[in-house]
């Protein structure tokens, strides 16, 4: 049987692990025009969370990384990208082709925010629930999603994640090194205090 093209990891235990050990290779890409950013994309600091939209942990962390953004605006650039793991979230690709979709009518922001509070989960009929509540155009979506038009872009993000070393969700990149949060969020804010006032 060919390999499902996204990753598979087999429980939280190798999550924890393979976060804690995970390498970054050389290729890491900076923001750039085409990510979806907030703050100030030439800030000292720029924090890239990779993470899945059915991810718990990654629920979790969405309201402080508003928050990180707030209250870090001038000296951050926050950047999402998608890294569904679809065998233990079988909705969370298709969820990230709907932010993408809502991106295409300047609304990526709202819809990520939306898809994070699952108010009504992240079938199908759910997504196209979300899009009217944020105002798209519902047919645009609609049809888009049924096209699958954006699943090459959310599959380009989750295969570059693989080549840098990825294997869990919600990773989180600070400058291109990984910030080890498997012990607790609050050590994201740690990490970015100590970046910003060095000892």
């Amino acid at each position: 049987m060919a390999e499902h093209p996204y990753l598979r990891t087999a429980d939280a235990t190798a999550h924890r692990r393979s976060q804690n050990e995970a390498m970054l290779s050389p290729t890491f890409a900076a923001p750039d025009a085409s990510d979806h950013w907030q703050g100030k994309l030439n800030a000292a600091l720029t924090l890239v969370e990779y993470g899945d939209y059915e991810c718990p942990s990654c629920i979790q962390a969405e309201p402080l990384t508003r928050q990180l953004v707030e209250r870090y605006q001038h000296r951050l650039v926050f950047v999402f990208r998608h890294f569904p793991l679809i065998e233990l979230h079988p909705h969370a690709a298709m969820a990230a082709e709907a932010a993408e979709a809502a991106a295409a009518q300047a609304a990526f922001w709202p819809m990520h925010h939306a898809l994070f509070r699952q108010r009504q989960h992240l079938e199908r009929p759910a997504l196209s629930g979300y899009a009217s509540e944020i105002g798209l155009d519902l047919a645009r979506f609609d049809q888009e999603m049924d096209n699958r038009l954006y699943a090459a872009r959310v599959l380009a993000q989750h295969q570059h994640g693989v080549q840098i070393g990825l294997r869990a969700t919600p990773t989180f990149l600070l400058n291109g090194g990984v910030v080890d949060v498997s012990f607790g969020l609050n050590q994201l804010e740690a990490r970015l205090r100590h970046a910003l006032n060095p000892p």
